[in-house]
């Protein structure tokens, strides 16, 4: 009898120990699904090799690697323009880019034969600070001496080259005013550096690689521009506002009035809500690296995501942000 309660006690603690492992089991398959995606691919278009697009996104690209077991990557471009090209045409799922390309896309205008779509927004980023260098020995102070000189404006239909054109036209001055190269951040530098040209627009989050890289070995100025032109101009471009570059950002004594424009990263409207809602919580718990990556990232932030968004935003990224 002793040993028939044995059996039966013996079978009982068997029995037990199976069904927690059973739930156990389930649990760790609940885990696992949750740190997955319905999608296998997350390419992220980006910018010039050296600009912060790149090294911020390629940062990103790593976690939800890491995260997710999911294939993330960057694809270097042009930047905005050609980022928004590819997302209308599922080349790519995610993308950071400027605002003010995005309503040129959103709208059909500038560079933009017809409105794009399938492009919805994560957030807005930190802003996009349009930097004009010019060399020491060319004379130019403000963007009006611009007028009659050698100047980068960004690669074609980049957002560097929208807002130069916007900037340019609101000071009365178009492309047949001055001598237009387009060129990258890097090639910016070297035109510079070699006296090819006499300025470039470098428009990007602070600082830029490049053109720290430059300061340090050619004689350079920082080109102002008047803030009360911005106010102007803004009228009509919504998306610019006035900013200063800080006193020492590139060697610069004082600080630098200019303009800036946000940054915005979207996504394909096609995007699931739970994967866009996991990779929106990712990025934004992950600023910390972010920032350590590219010091403009410290200026993004869950209180601004919201403030001033062109496209709609994604009902991933809105079940975030009201979950917080």
């Amino acid at each position: 009898m002793k040993h028939k309660k044995l059996g039966l006690l013996i079978s009982f603690i068997v029995l037990a120990g199976l069904l927690l492992a059973a739930c156990g089991s389930n649990g760790d398959d609940e885990e696992s699904e949750s740190e997955s995606l319905d999608s296998n691919i997350v390419t992220i278009a980006t910018g010039g090799a050296s600009g912060p697009y790149n090294i911020i996104a390629t940062t990103l690209a790593d976690i939800y690697t890491n995260t997710y077991d999911v294939n993330s990557r960057t694809q270097t471009t042009g930047a905005s323009a050609e980022n928004l090209n590819l997302m209308a045409e599922e080349k790519v799922e995610m993308a950071f880019v400027m605002s003010d390309a995005l309503s040129q896309a959103l709208n059909g205008e500038a560079s933009f034969s017809e409105p794009l779509e399938g492009i919805s927004q994560i957030a807005n980023l930190y802003p996009n600070v349009v930097q004009i260098v010019a060399r020491a020995d060319a004379g130019i102070e403000t963007i009006e001496d611009l007028a009659g000189k050698r100047v980068a404006v960004g690669d074609q239909g980049s957002g560097v080259e929208l807002n130069a054109r916007a900037l340019l036209e609101g000071h009365d001055i178009s492309y047949d005013d001055l001598q237009a190269d387009y060129l990258g951040y890097a090639e910016a530098a070297d035109g510079l550096s070699s006296g090819r040209i006499d300025a470039a627009f470098l428009t990007s989050g602070l600082p830029n690689a490049s053109l720290l890289e430059l300061s340090e070995t050619t004689d350079i100025n920082l080109v102002t521009i008047d803030a009360d032109n911005i106010t102007e101009i803004a009228e009509e471009h919504p998306y610019f506002i006035d900013f200063e570059i800080p006193a020492g950002t590139y060697g610069n004594e004082e600080a630098v009035p200019t303009a800036a424009v946000p940054n915005a990263l979207v996504v394909r409207s096609d995007f699931s809500e739970e994967d866009v809602y996991k990779l929106t919580k990712t990025f934004f718990e992950s600023l910390d690296t972010l920032s350590n990556s590219h010091q403009a990232a410290e200026d993004i932030s869950i209180e601004n995501a919201q403030e001033g968004l062109i496209a709609p935003l994604h009902p991933g990224a809105e079940k975030y942000f009201n979950e917080q």
